[in-house]
């Protein structure tokens, strides 16, 4: 298991802060490297989940590039300096624009976007794909599964039968969340039995997100078996995987503050952080996030149940309990805070925003970045 670093008790470090551990990223990048030299896939980082782009030089030996969901992505994802791919749901004539500078492969979401705009973008030298929707359901949570019935995202079998898709480069396929690598030999039959007989006609597949492969207890091996299969039946395609999360996968937490402690059927704990503003999977998914020196309600003589600093009635974490009572003051760490959290935190009711800082390897902290009133005052107009 891998070590947990407290740092609550650190006077170097901002109130509140997400703190990425450098060592822990280097780790999980070691591990994808491994993947891509024994499997023959390539990995490229997916900036949804993950777009800290103080560390694209860390990044940058280990993958061969960067995904994007939108022309800002795109453009950030170009200050890598390496292969820029994007998807999104719908392009306006604008963004094609813009995007036929930017990136090296793009996928559609429609026959019909892609009948619209595949001539400009083969014309700027991009590499050109289509998303299909396998209709093959391996996420457990029905907020971030996108081959559930009625999914907005991809082309299905029956709408893409009878079409001619002999000028398209590559397929992109994206139905998995945080899903082990049996996930991912499912699906790739399932792509295999649907739309195999494609295949002859594109260079490239882009399995995208959800190969949760930095997770304790994921099968590597079999990971690394199930592509290399697949690339022995398909040699001919480049496959690309694009996951977001296992990238900073436990590489780091948010640090928050007890503000105050008030009394309502129990202790809660009011923090300087907000859980829909900072956190907002904790409300969406929903989650319990993994509090150090915390535990389970009732397993310790202290109870305390965590509380947002906004006005939102709901922005509530969860009860924790302790061994010794909470005071004012008190540092409180949440855990593996680095992906998906920092990429979708707002500026809601002008809590403070978390600072981000970087734990270096050999033990220093580097405050990255500190928000401040101008950072919330010109997000709005």
């Amino acid at each position: 298991m891998r070590a947990v670093t407290d740092l609550t008790k650190r006077t170097d470090i901002p109130s509140p802060c997400y703190v990425l551990e450098e060592q822990k990223l280097i780790d999980n990048l070691t591990l994808m490297e491994r993947v891509q030299q024994e499997s023959g896939v390539r990995i490229i980082l997916a900036l949804k989940g993950f777009s800290m782009w103080s560390v694209f030089d860390t990044i940058k030996p280990y993958l061969h590039g960067a995904t994007a969901s939108s022309v800002w992505e795109a453009k950030l994802a170009k200050e890598m300096g390496k292969e820029v791919h994007a998807f999104s749901p719908a392009y306006k004539q604008a963004d094609v624009d813009e995007m036929a500078h930017l990136v090296n492969h793009l996928s559609f979401n429609s026959l019909s976007q892609c009948r619209q705009y595949k001539a400009q973008l083969k014309a700027a030298g991009v590499s050109v794909g289509l998303r299909i929707n396998p209709e093959h359901q391996e996420a457990e949570t029905p907020l971030y599964d996108p081959a559930a019935p009625g999914s907005r995202l991809g082309v299905r079998l029956q709408d893409l039968n009878e079409q001619d898709v002999t000028e398209l480069d590559g397929f992109h396929v994206h139905n998995l969340c945080e899903c082990d690598s049996y996930a991912t030999e499912r699906t790739l039959l399932a792509i295999e039995d649907k739309f195999g007989h494609w295949f002859k006609h594109i260079k490239w597949l882009n399995l995208g997100g959800g190969h949760l492969m930095t997770r304790e207890g994921y099968d590597v091996v079999h990971l690394i078996n199930t592509l290399r299969a697949f690339k022995q039946r398909h040699p001919h395609l480049d496959v690309i995987l694009e996951p977001g999360s296992a990238v900073a996968w436990q590489t780091g937490p948010l640090i928050a503050e007890v503000v105050d402690i008030v009394e309502n059927e129990g202790a809660i704990a009011i923090l300087d952080i907000s859980a829909t503003a900072h956190m907002p999977d904790v409300l969406e998914m929903p989650y319990r996030p993994v509090v150090l020196h915390g535990f389970e309600e009732g397993q310790h003589p202290y109870n305390y149940r965590f509380g947002g600093n906004s006005c939102l009635a709901g922005d509530v974490i969860d009860t924790y309990s302790f061994a010794a009572p909470l005071r004012v003051g008190d540092r409180i760490q949440f855990e593996d805070m680095m992906h998906y959290t920092m990429v979708k935190t707002t500026f809601f009711n002008g809590v403070e925003h978390p600072s981000i800082a970087i734990l270096r390897q050999d033990g220093s902290l580097e405050v990255v970045r500190k928000f401040d009133y101008k950072d919330f005052k010109y997000k709005l107009s």
